[in-house]
């Protein structure tokens, strides 16, 4: 090679001395670096030119012109660097890139790299490409080995349709996990999602939520401080106090199961469901929601809450179930869709019916009955068994309970018993019909009773009337006439003007009419067959002195809104 040389010409023999200078000095360097650290060494491959400069701690080799470094596997590439041969160290300027054998490829400006730990510091118009994961940022802390990066100037990570950009974040190259911490965006074709701290795993599209979330989809808002939200497949976990909004109810609960893409979400613990458009708020244990069918199965201590206005009336049952009403395709050919309504009669039954429903709804099958919720058509909700009603001017209890949107109707069945301020209403089935929150008539179509207490408490003094059928009208809760036919039957104690008793009065007529004042039955007309009896006060057998149906049913009374809470 020297002899070669010397039969250069001038500007020949210079690039060659170059060349020569080069590779006798990366053979040295070499040489040095691999006896001391016990680490990998950062190995020359190519560059252009070299340049060897002297400090006071040390010398730097500077490579310009295609600079190509590799240590172990992994390859460095840069317009030009400064390679610290005792510290094992670079420094590189200028189209970095890094390359390594599982496809990962980091870009930046700048990078200033230890080789020892094999830790890289990349700073301006920085990215890191992993399959099918794009992460950019302006800083970029990321080490070789465990191939994790993160940063903490802000920086956005894309994986197919998602993007997610936060303020500081981690994505680890080997596990496809990331962790996204301060202003936390998620952008998605089927949902969006705002957090403080999310997890996200690009493989598996699973993120984890630690601090406070709002997911956003095309038809619900999803809010929770902890879960999880298999974007996938649409499935959240929430487990903390989290709500689920959509364009029917909002859902609040201690933890809350949901799968959007068949719209069916579970809810446990101090459940609060609150419909938007029936005004109708729900407490409970347990709620099953099925958002396609828009129904909904209340269990665990429910408790509805109508609301009008200033109004409110409290309903507690075992198990509520609601759902629109629905329509069936016929199986006769020809003929049209119909939508079922209830008879007095079937209203009976419908408690029965509806809980044949419970196992389906409770079991992975839930979705399965073909008929079709028409959400167009006002709601009806039903309560099964140890039904108790609360307002502050009227009470109620009864073994089973509807009532729809539709005809603002409540359907008290089976041992049905309404009170109000000091009189008592029973019957085998009970209507009240209600209007801004308040019940302002109440039809009981057999065997109506309706009880009033007259007098101080000790007496147990109580004008009755019973007959197959009475219709009361109410303001403001409060009884004001009720008519009762056919088969009137009353026992009644008038009074005079000072107040005093005159004595007990027992009738029967085909109608009669009650008129009641401050609470308690005023008067009673009397209409068609009529036959009356008057007995002196002190000659009447009070004690026995009652209907054939009569029954003072005041410890059954619900006393407070607590009640029903317990």
């Amino acid at each position: 090679m020297y002899c070669n040389y010397f039969k250069l010409k001038k500007s020949q023999k210079n690039t060659a001395l170059i060349v020569l200078l080069l590779l006798v000095s990366v053979n040295i360097w070499a040489q040095k670096t691999s006896d001391t650290t016990g680490k990998m060494p950062v190995e020359i491959v190519h560059a252009r030119d070299f340049q060897s400069q002297q400090t006071d701690s040390c010398t730097l080799n500077k490579f310009i012109g295609d600079v190509q470094f590799k240590q172990g596997s992994d390859l460095l590439f840069c317009d030009s660097a400064y390679l610290n041969q005792q510290k094992n160290n670079i420094e590189a300027f200028g189209n970095v890139r890094i390359i390594q054998t599982n496809g990962t490829h980091v870009e930046s400006d700048y990078l200033r790299y230890t080789g020892n730990i094999k830790q890289a510091y990349l700073h301006g118009n920085v990215s890191l490409t992993n399959q099918n994961d794009h992460l950019w940022t302006e800083e970029l802390n990321y080490n070789l080995t465990t191939k994790i990066g993160t940063y903490s100037q802000g920086g956005t990570l894309q994986s197919n349709t998602t993007t997610v950009s936060s303020t500081d974040g981690m994505y680890n190259v080997k596990t496809k996990e990331s962790r996204f911490v301060h202003d936390v965006y998620v952008t998605d074709s089927q949902y969006n999602i705002q957090s403080k701290d999310l997890g996200y795993n690009t493989e598996t599209k699973m993120m984890r939520f630690f601090d406070s979330t709002t997911v956003t989809t095309n038809t619900s808002l999803l809010q929770t401080t902890q879960g999880t939200y298999d974007t996938k497949n649409l499935v959240a976990k929430f487990n903390s106090r989290s709500s689920i909004l959509d364009k029917e109810q909002y859902i609040e609960a201690d933890t809350i199961t949901y799968n959007d893409l068949i719209g069916f979400g579970k809810a446990i613990g101090s459940v609060i469901i609150y419909d938007t458009a029936e005004r109708i708020t729900m407490y409970c244990g347990i709620a099953l929601y099925d958002k396609k069918k828009a129904t909904l199965l209340a269990t665990i201590k429910p408790v509805a809450k109508r609301q009008q206005g200033n109004d409110s009336i409290f309903i507690r049952a075992d198990t509520f179930f609601s759902e629109h009403v629905r329509k069936f395709k016929s199986n006769q050919k020809n003929q049209s869709d119909t939508t079922v309504k209830y008879s007095s009669k079937k209203e009976r039954r419908t408690a029965t019916k509806t809980l044949k429903l419970q196992p389906a709804i409770e079991s992975k099958n839930f979705n399965t009955n073909e008929s079709i919720a028409d959400t167009t058509s006002p709601k009806y909700y039903t309560g099964f068994h140890h039904v108790k009603i609360f307002s502050d001017s009227l009470q109620g209890r009864c073994d089973s309970i509807s009532f729809s949107m539709q005809d603002s109707i409540m359907r008290m069945m089976k041992a049905p018993i309404v009170w109000t301020r000091k009189s008592q209403l029973t019957g085998d089935i009970i209507l009240a019909y209600m209007d801004s929150g308040k019940v302002k008539k109440v039809f009981i179509p057999e065997n109506a009773l309706m009880v009033s207490q007259t007098g101080p408490d000790k007496a147990k003094l109580f004008n009755q009337i019973q007959g197959k059928t009475l219709t009361a009208n109410l303001i403001n809760n409060a009884l004001t006439d009720a008519l009762v036919k056919p088969n009137a039957e009353s026992i009644f104690f008038p009074t005079d003007e000072s107040g005093a008793y005159i004595g007990a009065s027992e009738a029967q007529s085909e109608r009669m009419r009650a008129f009641f004042k401050d609470n308690k039955i005023d008067k009673i007309l009397l209409e068609q067959e009529i036959k009356q009896t008057m007995t002196p006060l002190e000659k009447a057998d009070l004690p026995n002195l009652h209907l054939s149906r009569f029954k003072w049913l005041n410890d059954y009374r619900p006393k407070s809104l607590l009640e029903l809470f317990e």
